[in-house]
């Protein structure tokens, strides 16, 4: 994409236009317009092209910003078009969007308010605010959520206004910091596309495009009225957009490929504009449509309104407000540095993080790209580094928490890389491949790789360590399904289950109680035994029909189901208190508990890796040093070789 015709554009915003010239800011899908009504010279100007499909923009006058939603890139870009600095296209957000069909500037707050309505996964939808340049990006509401499409926002009296044109349609407002949420119109309402305000009479204005009309009421939903009422006065074919300047109403309509134009008093309407293409979002640009606040405004620049990262506003005034899943600290201005408790879950396509301090439980997608078929995930809670392995790109990758700093651990000879697992003691990662039927060791940084098990290994799947106790544990859902244990130096390996089991998936450990769980998707059950394999039992049988990964937290085990397109927990000891942190999303893969301040467990490997120079693996019978493949031990038991 690239920014056109710039200098145009200054110069237009510079010359004072006649008293029914309105500027109209436009999406056209592939591109973003500004047009002028002047009739005697109907000026428009191409600001943004080549665009794939944008839908949704607004800006802020004062800055010179230009935001928009491109569903098809699923980002939220902008451009600054005035100014020294013009024409740099900036991605804002670029990871967790499905399809933002609506967007809101606040142009005193300076956030940026938008919806995303996914058509797959809708239980997933969900309206979300972030910081001009997209940070500290927090989910305001992700419950009773249908189709969520147009949204506008009142930053004069705090208050925030969205369509939903779901199964059941309706018009809510709520304070923009998300409080005092309620549907205002929630009755013969059918397609509400289009939403946009009258800040001076306090009234919304929203297009309908199956009842085929323009309706208004007062912010409460009180007053409602249809614009027009007959087609004699005005017929809509398939309104999409709208926006208001004074007297004036303009629409964009996808069947007559224009912009329409209707006085609110007269109710005569015109046709002002052909586009080509089907038009989408529109909005006045003019700066009257965005009056500064009066008196000081309580989130500037310069204080925030004391808050250490979102001030939003109300119609009490603000409040502070942290990023999606980290809380808010007793003080009411300062948010936590991080999650302290979450879930990383692998999707096929994504990675995700699931904080478990607050109540919303939302996703917050990892910005990482380049994931094709994530399997597993794990996490160092030393080096806060991310692992996962991908079927696809036959890899196995790490990243920070952030996105950044993404390497590539593992890329040779791997066939079906399967499960991750870190020993955070001894530094090194230790994963499965069903293809090559092993179980291989290295440094976290893919150095030092070693074939630990390789022989009677039929389908490898899930890992669990005990850096503490020596052992590595793992599921094999071959011909003869088993779970087995080995020292993490793959010495004094045992079959710990081989009966009564059929596809033993997912597998984990809990340290405080030396207790080891697993899921098996076929027999459709979770169930538990000491970490010898004495005093096996069931913990969950109802209501499992395929897990895949399995995880504990504090007393609560997670874990994700292919068939039910879930999240689930409940209580470890006995399988009460189940819940659901989240469901109808697609591509479930593995899981991850994390909990940032855990410490458990040491072994000698951890003081300078046990003296060894390679591998350092941590047995039953201690610490046994180990040379990557084509290396042999020295007659040190320390040092390596190469094999001539």
């Amino acid at each position: 994409m690239e920014v056109l015709n710039l200098l145009p554009v200054l110069l237009a915003l510079s010359i004072t236009p006649y008293a029914h010239s309105v500027k109209l800011l436009y999406a056209n899908r592939h591109d973003i317009r500004i047009f002028s009504t002047n009739q005697s010279d109907h000026k428009e100007t191409t600001i943004v092209d080549t665009l794939e499909d944008a839908i949704a923009l607004d800006f802020d006058y004062a800055e010179g910003l230009v935001f928009w939603a491109d569903v098809g890139q699923q980002k939220i870009e902008r451009v600054r078009i005035t100014g020294e600095k013009s024409g740099g296209i900036e991605d804002i957000v670029s990871f967790g969007l499905k399809k933002p069909e609506g967007l809101a500037v606040d142009w005193v707050g300076k956030k940026l308010y938008w919806t995303d309505c996914r058509d797959s996964d809708w239980e997933t939808n969900r309206i979300e605010v972030s910081n001009f340049d997209g940070l500290d990006r927090k989910v305001l509401f992700w419950k009773d959520l249908g189709f969520p499409r147009a949204i506008a926002v009142d930053p004069l009296k705090g208050y925030m206004f969205w369509t939903d044109w779901g199964e059941n349609p309706k018009i809510e407002r709520a304070e923009m910091d998300g409080s005092n949420r309620q549907v205002i119109i929630g009755k013969d309402v059918h397609w509400p596309n289009g939403l946009a305000i009258d800040y001076k009479a306090k009234k919304i204005y929203w297009v309908d495009a199956r009842l085929f009309h323009i309706a208004a009421a007062n912010y409460d939903g009180t007053k409602r009225a249809i614009m027009f009422k007959s087609s004699t006065q005005c017929a809509l074919a398939h309104p999409f957009a709208m926006t208001l300047y004074e007297n004036k109403i303009y629409w964009t309509d996808w069947t007559t490929k224009g912009i329409h134009c209707a006085n609110k008093s007269s109710l005569q309407c015109q046709a002002i504009w052909s586009t080509g293409h089907s038009p989408m979002d529109i909005r006045t640009y003019e700066p009257q449509r965005q009056l500064q606040k009066p008196g000081q405004n309580p989130c500037n620049s310069t204080t925030n309104g004391g808050c250490s990262h979102l001030c939003l506003l109300n119609a009490r005034g603000y409040s502070c407000a942290c990023p999606t899943g980290v809380k808010l600290l007793p003080n009411g201005k300062t948010c936590a540095k991080g999650p302290a408790n979450f879930l990383l879950l692998a999707r096929k396509v994504d990675l995700r993080r699931i904080s478990l301090d607050t109540r919303d439980l939302t996703h917050v997608v990892l910005p990482v790209s380049g994931v094709r078929h994530a399997v597993a995930i794990d996490f160092d809670p030393v080096d806060k580094f991310v692992y996962w392995s991908d079927d696809e790109t036959i890899e196995i990758k790490r990243c920070r928490m952030d996105g950044e700093d993404v390497e590539v651990i593992v890329s040779s000879k791997l066939e079906h890389p399967q499960d991750v697992a870190v020993d955070w003691v001894a530094r090194n990662l230790y994963w499965t491949d069903t293809g090559t039927d092993r179980i291989e060791v290295s440094r976290l940084n893919g150095s030092a790789r070693k074939v630990l098990i390789d022989d009677n290994l039929d389908e490898p799947r899930a890992l669990a360590l005990d850096p503490a106790h020596g052992y590595i544990y793992w599921t094999d859902w071959g011909k003869k399904p088993k779970i087995e244990r080995a020292g993490l130096d793959g010495s004094h390996r045992i079959t710990l289950v081989d009966s009564s089991i059929e596809w033993p998936n997912g597998i984990t450990i809990d340290y405080l109680r030396s207790k080891i769980y697993w899921a098996d998707a076929k027999l459709d059950k979770i169930e538990v035994m000491n970490l010898d394999g004495k005093n096996r039992k069931v913990i969950v049988d109802t209501d499992v029909p395929h897990v895949f990964g399995l995880t504990i937290l504090h007393n609560r085990l997670y874990w994700t189901d292919w068939k039910k397109r879930s999240i689930e927990s409940v209580k470890k000891r006995n399988g009460g208190g189940r819940r659901v942190i989240s469901h109808g999303l697609t591509d479930l893969m593995g899981l991850k508990a994390v909990k940032l301040s855990f410490s458990y467990g040491a072994n000698p490997c951890q003081v300078n890796n046990g003296g060894c120079s390679y591998l350092c693996l941590f047995g039953p019978s201690g610490v046994k040093c180990e040379c990557p493949t084509g290396m042999e031990l020295l007659v040190d038991k320390k040092n390596c070789n190469r094999i001539n």
